[in-house]
This record gives structure tokens, sequence and C-alpha cells, in this order.
């Protein structure tokens, strides 16, 4: 049975340094996980970093002070079962993806965090079944058996979040998901990213632009020259004043259909 902790993140005093530079300074930071979350900053804000601490993919420097970094209220995770209330899908990630891996096969290997599926896996019927519903759900079973590597970056990163959901992760974690994508792949995905919101999952989602802003997005995290420029809701945070602030320059938040533009 899941634990019932609420806090998907807690942050306290971390920090992170590389070649004796704070690329996250003094972070102080409590996510719920029942928040639609968006985590907004410049290139070279500290965002990257950030996710690569929550997932554990770099640690926190101890530079004096209590540091802490927990998930849903634990320090440590065997990776086997925080894959049942974490899915992260990055960037780096599609490049991982390439020979003859089939988009089904994609999916599947979510089941073992693996990178595509090998003789060792003991991939059972239940788990077929499972990766055939979440494949429908993000409409792309008809590529089911199209190799990763000939697929469209849309195609591609769609597969990329089933993989992510088919052990039903409380929090989805989107790094950066349009990158790269044309006009109609990123509406594609912003379509997507609301029908995963409303099926109950709750969304972090980790990027620059104001396009990648779905309205179930309820809570946003500014970050800026590493550290935290402005946290709060839409109505107070979202609003061209304070992302002028946090990039430096006037720019103007717009809104048509649900898709935000800053001008």
């Amino acid at each position: 049975m899941k634990s019932q902790e609420s806090t998907f993140i807690e942050l306290k005093n971390a920090s992170v340094l590389r070649d004796n530079r704070r690329i996250l300074n003094d972070i102080n930071l409590k996510i719920n996980s029942r928040e639609n979350v968006a985590i907004i900053g410049p290139n070279g804000s500290g965002k990257s970093t950030f996710i690569k601490l929550i997932t554990g993919a770099v640690y926190p420097s101890y530079t004096g002070g209590n540091t802490v970094c927990k998930l849903f209220g634990r320090s440590k995770w065997n990776i086997s079962e925080l894959r049942s209330r974490l899915g992260i899908v990055t960037n780096e990630l599609l490049y991982d993806f390439h020979n003859d891996i089939t988009g089904f096969e994609s999916v599947l290997s979510g089941f073992f965090s693996s990178i595509g599926i090998s003789i060792n896996h003991n991939v059972t019927d239940e788990m077929r079944k499972k990766a055939a519903e979440i494949t429908d759900f993000m409409e792309i079973s008809h590529l089911n058996d199209r190799k990763i590597e000939t697929m469209s970056s849309g195609e591609a990163r769609r597969f990329l979040i089933a993989r992510a959901l088919v052990n039903n992760p409380e929090v989805l974690v989107l790094d950066e998901p349009s990158n790269s994508l044309d006009i109609y792949s990123a509406a594609k995905l912003h379509k997507t990213m609301r029908k995963i919101a409303s099926s109950g999952t709750k969304i972090m989602l980790v990027t620059h632009l104001a396009s990648d802003i779905i309205p179930e997005i309820d809570r946003f995290i500014f970050f800026k020259n590493g550290k935290i420029f402005a946290d709060g809701n839409r109505k107070n945070v979202f609003t061209s004043s304070v992302l002028s602030g946090l990039f430096g320059t006037d720019v103007e938040l717009t809104e048509k259909g649900g898709i935000y533009r800053l001008n």
C-alpha cells in the first residue's frame, strides 16, 4: 500500500556545487503531491539541476546547516519502489532509445526502468495489457510496432511519457517537454498533458516556455541564478510583471484558447 505522505518534495538548505560554483543556492521548498506545478526559469537558472537533485542524479552539497532532501517523506528510495510514485521524462532519455526498440517495447521497459526489453525481463500478460491501455490513452497505439528512432520527436516523446505512466505514478515530471517540437507536435503535446492532468496524475512541468503551461497548473515556482525567484499561485505569480523580472526584459503574457505566449 502506498504511503499517505502528501509531501512530494521537501528541500531545506539544499545547494549543489559544481567547480566551486553554486548551481543551486540554499533552496528551501516544499511541494505537495496533490499539486500541479510549473518550474519556470531562463536557461542556466538551475532548473535541470533541480530535476537531477530530486531524482537522485546529483546530491546536495553539505555546506553547513541542516540540509534536507526528501521525496515523499523519505531521503532514500529503492528505484523499483519509487517508479510507482514518480514518473520522469527528460530529453536525455530520448537519446538512450536507439537500435531496434519499438514504441511498444519502450513502454514495456517502464516496468523494469530499463532501455528496451531483454531476454532477462519477465514480461507478463498483465504488463502487456497495461502497456496497451496506456498507448491507447496516449493515442499512439497505431505506432506501437514502429522503431523509436524512426519516429518524429513528438511521437517519440509521447511514447516516453507512456513509459513513465505504466506504473500509475502519483506525479509525472516533464522536463522541457516541447523541446525540438514543431507547432503541430507542441499543440498535440499540450492536449496530452491536459488529458493526463485530468486523469488524476499530477504534473510537474519544467520549462522556460509559457506555451508549455496548461490551465491545470495551479502553482508556479520561478528559478533565477540558482535561487527561487518567486513561488505562488497563477494569479499572483504567473503575470507579465513577475515574468519580466524573471527573464530580465519587458514581456507581456497573453492567452488565447488556453495557450500562453510571451511577447
